[in-house]
C-alpha cells in the first residue's frame, strides 16, 4: 500500500490561518490599542506653514524650540470631542503649562468666538486654515494633543479628546519625561 502524499496545497490554508490569528490577537492585547501610531514621535515637530487668529499672538518654529515643555493642541470650533477637553486645556493652563494652539480648518470668527465662549487656554495660536500643517504633524482629526520638550522634540502624540484619566496617565507622564 502507497503512502498518501502531503501537498503544499493541503498545508498551506491552516499556516495563512494561523499566522492571521497571531496578527489579530497581537492587535487585541498590545499595550494600548486605541492608540495610533506617529512617525513623529523621538523627531524634531514639523515645520508649520499656518497664519495668525485674530490679534492672538502667534507662534513659530523656534518657540516649539525653545526651553521647556510644552503642548501643541490642534482643535476646530466645529468640534464637539474639542468643546468637551475644553475645561482640561484651562486646567493646564491655569497651571502654567505653555499650550499653543493649532486652529484647523477653521472660519476665524467661529474659531474666535470659540475662544472667547469657553476661555483661552493658550500661550499663542495659529490658524491652519488648508490642513498643510495638521498633515505634515500626521494629524487624524481634531483634537490631537501632542507633548514637545525643551528642543523641539515631539515625545508624544494622543489623538482624541483630553479627559481627566488621559492626563494624568498619559500627558503627564510625557510631560515628566520629556523635561
Amino acid at each position: 500500500m502507497a503512502k498518501p502524499r502531503i501537498s503544499i496545497l493541503m498545508i498551506l490554508p491552516p499556516l495563512i490561518f494561523a499566522a492571521l490569528a497571531g496578527l489579530f490577537l497581537y492587535g487585541m492585547v498590545r499595550e494600548d490599542p486605541d492608540a495610533l501610531p506617529s512617525t513623529r514621535i523621538g523627531q524634531q515637530a514639523p515645520a508649520m506653514t499656518v497664519t495668525p487668529l485674530g490679534d492672538s499672538a502667534p507662534f513659530t518654529d523656534a518657540d516649539l524650540q525653545a526651553p521647556g515643555v510644552k503642548l501643541v493642541n490642534f482643535w476646530a470650533s466645529w468640534c464637539g470631542p474639542c468643546r468637551a477637553e475644553h475645561p482640561i486645556l484651562e486646567r493646564l493652563s491655569d497651571e502654567g503649562v505653555t499650550i499653543y494652539g493649532i486652529n484647523y480648518k477653521d472660519e476665524p470668527e467661529k474659531a474666535l468666538r470659540f475662544l472667547e465662549e469657553l476661555g483661552d487656554p493658550y500661550a499663542a495660536i495659529v490658524a491652519d486654515g488648508t490642513g498643510r500643517t495638521a498633515l505634515e504633524w500626521g494629524v487624524y482629526g481634531v483634537p490631537e494633543t501632542f507633548v514637545i520638550d525643551g528642543s523641539g522634540k515631539v515625545i508624544l502624540r494622543f489623538a482624541g479628546p483630553m479627559t481627566t484619566q488621559v492626563l494624568e496617565k498619559t500627558i503627564r507622564p510625557a510631560m515628566v519625561a520629556a523635561r
